[in-house]
């Protein structure tokens, strides 16, 4: 074939936009944002999806177990993995590619918001939010679009499909930290742009290999997580709690806070071909907040 649309399993230009036969990572995935991802790759036909989490002992069965009470054909694999680690990932991509011969999708959307102000964020702070907000994205567009140009046979398992050309997406899932300021704390904010950074340098990087970059910026999303809650600066994103509902129905364009569901709906816009052409975009999920008020969290 001569053509690389020409192939109808040429995922990435499916007129329906499947992931059939795709295999895919999801870090941060015990997480609202990363199940509500998880779920919707599994919506769209992906056959196999990693469950990455740095914890070994996360509910990776029961998230398995939800996944495939409504898609049974997807097979969902609880990965316990080290998203801020070179060698996990390395580890992980030999594990995918020894198991099914190809990686399709890469999603990271793990994230630490660190101190809110600058009086008490120290160097190791900013260093841990660097780490974790900005290393993940920089090891999957380093690592994993090798692994996106292998091609593989249809296999013998569910929602199987042949890969006949080089592809794959890489969404780095971050917030409107990464835009402006005034979101959070300051190494939220650096790190969050460090994250785009890698976005942005990806996609020359990128040339000629099949492989898209893309960005998410979410806003004000209701994750279950309110200022009394522990371990509040381990979270990805502020409270939505933050803003009283009175406040987001006046800065927030849509007046209210976002679902973790609404940013899954977006990575799995941009894992398929329905954003065939998109590469090195930034996705803004805010409801509108960040042409209205840049300032979507009070210091």
């Amino acid at each position: 074939m001569s053509e690389k649309g020409d192939s109808e399993h040429f995922s990435p230009y499916r007129a329906d936009g499947k992931l059939y036969g795709f295999v895919c990572v999801v870090t941060g995935a015990t997480s609202p944002v990363g199940k509500a991802i998880i779920t919707e790759l599994a919506t769209h036909g992906a056959a196999c999806i990693y469950a990455c989490s740095t914890l070994p002992n996360e509910p990776y069965a029961e998230l398995a177990e939800s996944v495939n009470a409504q898609y049974p054909n997807t097979k969902v694999i609880g990965y316990p993995y080290k998203i801020t680690s070179e060698e996990d990932t390395l580890a992980l991509i030999d594990d995918v590619l020894n198991s099914w011969g190809r990686l399709d999708v890469w999603t990271t959307s793990s994230g630490l918001l660190g101190p809110p102000s600058i009086s008490n964020t120290s160097p190791t702070d900013l260093y841990k939010a660097f780490e974790q907000n900005s290393m993940p994205a920089f090891f999957a567009l380093k690592y994993a679009p090798a692994a996106m140009q292998k091609t593989t046979p249809k296999g013998p398992y569910p929602n199987a499909a042949p890969k006949d050309h080089p592809y794959g997406s890489i969404v780095v899932v971050s917030s409107v930290a990464g835009i402006y300021g005034g979101c959070w704390g300051p190494a939220f904010t650096m790190s969050s742009h460090a994250a785009l950074g890698v976005v942005r340098a990806g996609v020359a990087i990128l040339k000629g290999t099949g492989v898209r970059i893309n960005a998410i910026t979410a806003g004000q999303i209701d994750v279950g997580v309110d200022l009394k809650g522990a371990g509040l600066e381990g979270e990805q994103f502020p409270p939505a709690s933050l803003q009283s509902p009175e406040v987001q129905k006046k800065i927030i364009g849509l007046e209210r806070a976002g679902r973790p569901e609404e940013v899954g709906r977006v990575a799995g816009f941009l894992a398929s071909g329905f954003s065939s052409y998109i590469t090195g975009a930034e996705m803004r999920v805010d409801g509108g907040a960040s042409v209205m008020n840049p300032l979507t969290v009070p210091l």
